[in-house]
């Protein structure tokens, strides 16, 4: 070394060694490049250069590092003698021989160090890593080769071990003082061991927090990884440090940063968080094959003081502004202090992309990058917003309490009936006009008790009765006969059954026929109430019997009219109860989708909404009202079957039939009765106007109250204005139109009184079309023409509370001046819907909350589906309803708004009858707007394309938005509701169907898709969609796997049903044995050829259609243990053209948790009888039995053991693939039960693809011990044996214990 100082060296060969230097000191060069380059300089200049072997050959042996032995004096300048120290080397060991003790397990992340700064372990570098300093950069490249070891194995090793031994040789130091990490930055200690901490430090850019983990990974004991090797490998173990940095703040205080393995093995995660160690530590047999451990390990002894201090100084929000002066950049050491370091602009650069971790969030991996490439719509900065105050619920008049009013509905026809028995209740018309029938009070209350009393003692037998109190039962009468519809919804009233009035079906495809079926199965409604005339006009079977509808359960038909029924006897009398909250009936409500549900009205409910409604409309005994409105329902059902009663009102019913053919047939009852009281909806005034001319005589001065039923549509309010201005010279009086608010499930709403002051005009405003799309109130004049006129709908009803909420999130109560739903507190509104928890919740028990977080009300509020606001004095405005609600780019359109622009365009001249339905669809995650209409038959073509152009025009003009698809259909070709109507659910199904045909169509989309997607960006990483799109070019399968085709490999392939494949079998191979019962010893039992289950399936079938008396598609419940029996009665009920049902049998010892499930699957299934055996008899009629379930309520049970010896007279042949073959019914280990509809067709299908993937074929025998009455284990033992003609070797699951496991099973196999 001296030598080598005292050489002259010439000032260029200085220059280039400076520049070495530096370029080392910023890590553009690797340890190697450093030293081949500096040797070749001096090489000429040191005497003893030329005997090296190579650039590495001045190394010293592998051994305890010393700072005599590495100390090299730097030829810079002073600026390089602050990164070398001898002080520093003393300093540490005295450091670590003070805390090696200490015990920590927790690896903490540390505040970003810097790039310069040497750790406190320098001097203690493991020999047997410094090949860590090679590096690929400028100066290494080609230079791995010609560098090798001097020291062989077992230098290697000696030295090894005796790292592994020195910190523990270490005296008690400084730890943690501020000189200490101080003179860490002004020195890297001598030779290599600096040099390798300082290459160290660079690698640890990968990821600053990794500085005290990642360096024990495996890979890092090979003595040959590259640079680029190991930042990758820090790179991707960077997450782990990550996840752990918030944690391993809170640690330190009590545990410190970091601990030394004894057994010099990898660092774990602390068990305190719960996490996994990061790399297993070697076993002590393996410790002699140990890697040593990595350096920057120990650096955190001499700093794990100061590294809370970097945990807050990463958390903290005021960053520290650094000094520069010359070249160099103040940067701080691990404690803090500023020391000057130079910085590469790359490795700054780089350091400042790794400041925030690039990895997103995993949120991110789940949103579709179908949005991220659609145009998000900005909201416009200028449209209106709400201004008012926040709204204040606002309380109707006291419900008024009158002495004379009936605790209940039904005693108030008791009331009537007594009393006057001959005052007129109900006048029904025929088709020409004239009084068909006229219902007296006594007549209605002799008839509802008749048929209350056939209701509960006519339907099923004495002992099991098929309707009880309770029960729901269908209400199915036509429009046209309002008589036998009051008698029957009196006569449930009266026996206590819940009605629930339904539309006819008039074909089995009806539009909504089978979402009607879905109410009435969910009902539980097994009997069904019809007049003799809508029975006869049902469709029927080929035998006259009426068919199953689609989607519907199996009902009775039971007649009403009083010559079908049984005279009740003197000594019974309903019993007449006050008003309670057992349910009164169920009224259906169709939404917006097309699904039907049902709305439970309870029996207070009922009766407080008719004394409402009384007090309200001011009703008195002995009025006239004609009633145009469908009587089943709403406002018709309201006042004209409910209240009429109560207040001993005369109704005339005028039905549908007579309204089309003769528009003005309610006119004319109203003048010829003298009628107080009207209810009809905005039709029917529009198409009284249309035929006015042809009459004459008309006087409308009786008339106190016009009840407008659809008020709050908004659109109502021209057929009122010009209804008015037209009868108004007939007697007309303006106080008279009374337009009201109502909803199923808040009923009425809000009404407008009738007899008001005259003096003072109606309530109305003229609305923005734009505000009320933002949903704001803005008033605007008449003349410009996206304006909506609206009338109000009255006050609210008595006794009822109402606000006005927020339609989508939190019920945040809306301002005065802002469009929200309508929600009412009352007494007189429905419950729940029927069978829907989550739906009633979000309905039924809404809690409105103030801006302020309180709550309105402790009580619930109803959703009414209503959208408007309550304007000055209390009075309620209706803008639209929630099932008419289309959101278009995040602005509300209302459908009958459209609807009446589109007809404001020459209806009369093109629309036929005015019958235009406008619906959504979703097109790129936004909904558009569909208008289909039926065109008159005489149009052209060319006036429909003028007509639609037109109405495009109008409706973006208008309402401010574009029109996806305009269709245009023939005449009466829209799927119709019963009275009539446009079925809009049905009609929006055939439009995404292609089954509309329409004759014209003009589709916009260029209109009103203003989302499309953006251009294609280059994305900054490969996310999932990328990824999922490689695998799929590269031909790789995600997630799919596929059997083979299900092939006719066999002769009874050919046949489509398991029946006909026995009956074949038994007559080509009668002696093939399919079934072998083994008993709990493994002896043979039983057996039963082909034969033999075809003639006992035959027994069975004779014994279900003599004694059980069931027909076809009947369903019957199994209930055997596993044997031989239930694979008979199987095939017997397949034979007699029923449905069987596999029900595990009561446990004999446990009768009283087992027989329940029993009778909750025969009830689920609704099954016509149960077929067992007569032990299983006999146990279901045990004491015990009873006790748990009653006995009356079981279908008949039919006994297998002694089956008739004659054969059925026919076997049923079903002709239907897709026909019901068996139900599968399985109960969870959480008491759920799940029921399977397994169609012939998926039978067959399933049983072939057992038998190709099974290889069964007749010579094949199979042990079978699995549950037979679900699933697979049901399929195995009762049908694959039928179909593929294999023999079966049954054991009993619950004989087979561990005890006789060696006796039976082998045997079996």
């Amino acid at each position: 070394m001296a030598d080598r100082e005292a050489s002259p060296v010439p000032l260029e060969v200085r220059a280039r060694l400076a520049e070495l230097e530096l370029e080392l000191s910023e890590g553009d060069i690797t340890q190697k490049g450093y030293e081949k380059k500096r040797s070749k300089l001096i090489r000429a200049f040191v005497p003893h250069a030329g005997g090296m072997e190579g650039p590495m050959s001045h190394r010293t042996p592998l051994g305890p590092p010393s700072a005599a032995r590495f100390h090299r004096r730097r030829t810079s300048g002073a600026r390089d003698e602050r990164y070398r120290s001898d002080v520093h080397t003393e300093a540490v060991q005295a450091v670590l021989a003070r805390h090696v003790e200490r015990k920590v397990a927790v690896p903490m992340p540390s505040k970003r160090r810097s790039l310069v700064v040497q750790t406190s372990m320098d001097a203690y570098t493991p020999p047997g890593l410094s090949p860590l300093c090679s590096d690929s950069s400028s100066g290494s490249e080609g230079e791995e080769e010609e560098e090798e070891e001097e020291g062989g194995p077992g230098d290697d090793m000696h030295g090894m071990e005796h790292w592994l031994t020195r910190p523990a040789q270490l005296g008690p130091a400084h730890l943690g003082s501020t000189s200490s990490s101080s003179s860490s930055t002004q020195s890297g200690g001598s030779g290599n061991a600096g040099r390798l901490a300082d290459s160290l430090a660079h690698a640890h850019i990968s990821h600053p927090h990794l500085s005290h983990t990642h360096l024990s990974h495996p890979h890092l004991s090979h003595p040959h990884l590259s640079h680029a090797h190991l930042s990758q490998s820090l790179h991707q173990q960077s997450h782990l440090s990550q996840s752990h940095h918030g944690i391993g703040h809170l640690s330190l205080k009590r545990k410190g940063a970091l601990s030394v393995a004894e057994n010099g093995g990898s660092l774990r995660r602390s068990c305190e968080f719960g996490s996994d160690m990061l790399w297993p530590p070697p076993l002590e047999s393996d410790e002699k094959h140990s890697r040593p451990p990595g350096v920057t390990r120990y650096s955190s002894h001499s700093s794990h003081s100061h590294t809370e201090r970097h945990h807050m100084a990463n958390m903290g929000t005021i960053a520290r502004n650094t000094q520069k002066y010359g070249n160099a950049e103040r940067m701080e050491t691990g404690d803090g202090v500023p020391v000057s370091s130079r910085v590469s602009a790359k490795i700054q650069q780089l350091v400042n992309t790794l400041k925030q971790p690039r990895r997103p969030p995993l949120r991110e991996f789940f949103v579709d990058d179908f949005d991220e490439l659609l145009e998000v719509q900005q909201p416009d900065p200028k449209m209106p917003r709400p201004e008012g105050a926040e709204m204040m619920p606002v309380r109707g008049e006291a419900l008024g309490v009158v002495t004379n009013w009936p605790p209940s509905l039904e005693a108030a026809l008791q009331r009537w009936g007594t009393i006057s028995p001959k005052a007129p209740c109900l006048t029904s018309l025929d088709t020409a006009g004239k009084p068909l029938y006229v219902l007296t009070y006594g007549k209605l209350w002799s008839r509802s008790i008749k048929l209350a009393y056939n209701i509960l003692h006519k339907l099923g037998s004495k002992q099991e009765p098929m309707v009880r109190p309770g029960d729901r039962v269908a209400l199915v009468f036509p429009n046209n006969d309002p008589v036998a519809f009051m008698v029957a919804f009196y006569g449930c009233l009266l026996a206590e059954v819940v009605p629930v009035p339904i539309e006819v079906p008039l074909t089995r495809k009806d539009a909504g026929s089978q979402q009607i079926g879905f109410l009435l199965g969910s009902c539980g409604v097994t009997v069904a109430l019809t007049s003799d005339a809508c029975h006869k006009g049902l469709p029927k079977s080929a035998t006259g019997e009426i068919p199953q509808f689609k989607g519907w359960p199996k009902l009775l038909w039971f007649v009403t009219e009083s010559k079908h029924l049984s005279r009740p006897p003197r000594d019974w009398f309903p019993h007449i109860k006050d008003a309670n909250n057992d349910t009164a009936y169920i009224e259906y409500k169709t939404c917006k989708d097309g699904s039907v549900l049902g709305v439970t009205v309870m029996r207070i409910a009922l009766l407080t909404h008719c004394q409402s409604l009384t007090q309200s409309c001011s009703y008195t005994e002995a009025e006239t009202i004609v009633n145009v409105l469908d009587f089943k329902k709403d406002v018709g059902l309201w006042h004209g079957i409910l209240t009429s009663v109560m207040n001993m009102m005369h109704v005339i019913s005028v039905p549908y039939s007579l309204m089309k053919v003769n528009p003005l047939s309610w006119i004319q009852k109203v003048c010829q009765f003298k009628a107080k009281v009207a209810c009809v909806k905005s039709r029917d005034m529009h198409w009284a106007l249309v035929a006015h001319k042809d009459q004459k005589d008309i006087n409308l001065s009786s008339l106190r109250m016009l009840l407008v039923a659809d008020g709050s549509n908004p659109w109502s309010i021209s057929s009122c204005d010009a209804f008015l201005n037209v009868f108004q010279s007939k007697g007309l009086r303006a106080e008279v139109i009374c337009p009201c608010a109502s909803s199923p499930e808040a009923l009425t709403v809000a009404i407008r009184r009738p007899g008001e002051d005259p003096s003072l005009p109606p309530g109305r405003g003229v609305l923005s079309m734009q505000g009320l799309s933002h949903g704001v109130v803005r008033v605007d004049t008449e003349e410009r023409l996206s304006v909506l006129t609206v009338q109000d709908v009255g006050t609210v009803t008595p006794g009822a509370l109402v606000c006005v909420v927020k339609p989508e999130g939190v019920p945040l109560l809306c301002r005065t001046d802002e469009i929200g739903e309508l929600c009412v507190c009352s007494v007189a509104s429905g419950t729940s819907y029927y069978g829907l928890t989550g739906m009633t919740k979000n309905t039924f028990e809404v809690y409105p909350v103030s801006g302020s977080g309180g709550l309105v009300s402790e009580y619930a509020f109803v959703r009414t589906g209503l959208l408007g606001f309550v304007g000055p004095g209390g009075l309620v405005f209706i803008s639209g309803k929630m099932d008419g609600l289309i959101m278009v780019s995040g602005r509300r359109h209302n459908a009958d708004d459209i609807v009446a622009t589109a007809l404001a365009v020459e209806p009369m001249k093109f629309v036929y009858r005015g019958r235009i339905a406008v619906f959504s669809v979703t097109v790129l995650r936004d909904e558009r707007i569909v208008v289909v209409a039926e065109q008159r038959p005489d149009s052209t073509e060319e006036d429909s394309f003028q007509w639609m152009s037109r109405v495009l025009q109008a409706i973006d003009s208008i309402h401010g938005v574009g029109v996806f698809c305009l269709a245009l259909v023939p005449a009466n070709t829209l799927p119709k509701t019963p009275l009539g109507g446009i079925h809009l659910s049905e009609t929006k199904q055939l439009y995404l169907e292609g089954g509309l045909h329409p004759c014209n169509v003009l589709m916009c989309p260029h209109t009103c898709v203003t989302n499309m997607p953006k251009p294609r960006q280059k994305q900054p990483e490969i996310g999932p969609a990328s990824v999922m799109v490689g695998n799929l070019v590269s031909g790789k399968r995600i997630a799919q796997a596929s059997g083979r085709d299900l092939g006719q490999t066999d002769d009874n392939d050919q046949f489509l049903f398991l029946s006909e494949v026995l009956q074949w079998r038994a007559q080509t191979t009668p002696d093939h044995i399919l079934y072998t019962l083994l008993s709990s010893r493994g002896a043979v039992s039983n057996s039963l050829t082909c034969l033999q289950l075809h003639k006992r399936a035959e027994r069975v079938a004779a014994l279900l259609m003599e004694r059980g008396g069931l027909q076809e598609g009947d369903h019957v419940a199994l209930v055997y243990p596993p044997g031989i029996d239930l694979i008979a009665a199987f095939y017997g009920s397949l034979y007699a053209g029923c449905v069987p049902i596999t029900v595990r049998p009561p446990h004999p010892q446990n009768i009283a948790t087992t027989l329940p499930t029993v009778k909750m699957i025969v009830e689920v299934s609704r099954s016509a009888c149960v077929m067992t055996t007569a032990v299983i008899c006999k146990l279901l009629r045990s004491k015990e039995a009873t006790a748990t379930v009653d006995i009356r309520n079981w279908p008949p049970v039919l006994d297998t053991d002694d089956l008739p010896k004659k054969k059925p007279p026919l076997l049923f042949k079903p002709t239907n693939p897709d026909g019901l073959a068996y139900l599968d019914f399985s109960v969870s280990t959480t008491g759920m039960l799940a029921g399977v509809q397994m169609s012939h067709n998926s039978v067959g299908a399933f049983c072939r693809s057992v038998k190709l993937q099974c290889e069964l074929y007749p010579s094949r025998e199979v042990a079978i011990c699995l549950d037979p009455y679900c699933g697979l284990g049901f399929v195995l033992w009762c049908l694959c044996s039928v179909y593929s003609g294999h023999q079966s070797i049954l054991i009993p699951p619950w004989s087979w214990s561990p005890t006789r496991r060696c006796g039976c099973w082998p045997s079996a196999s």
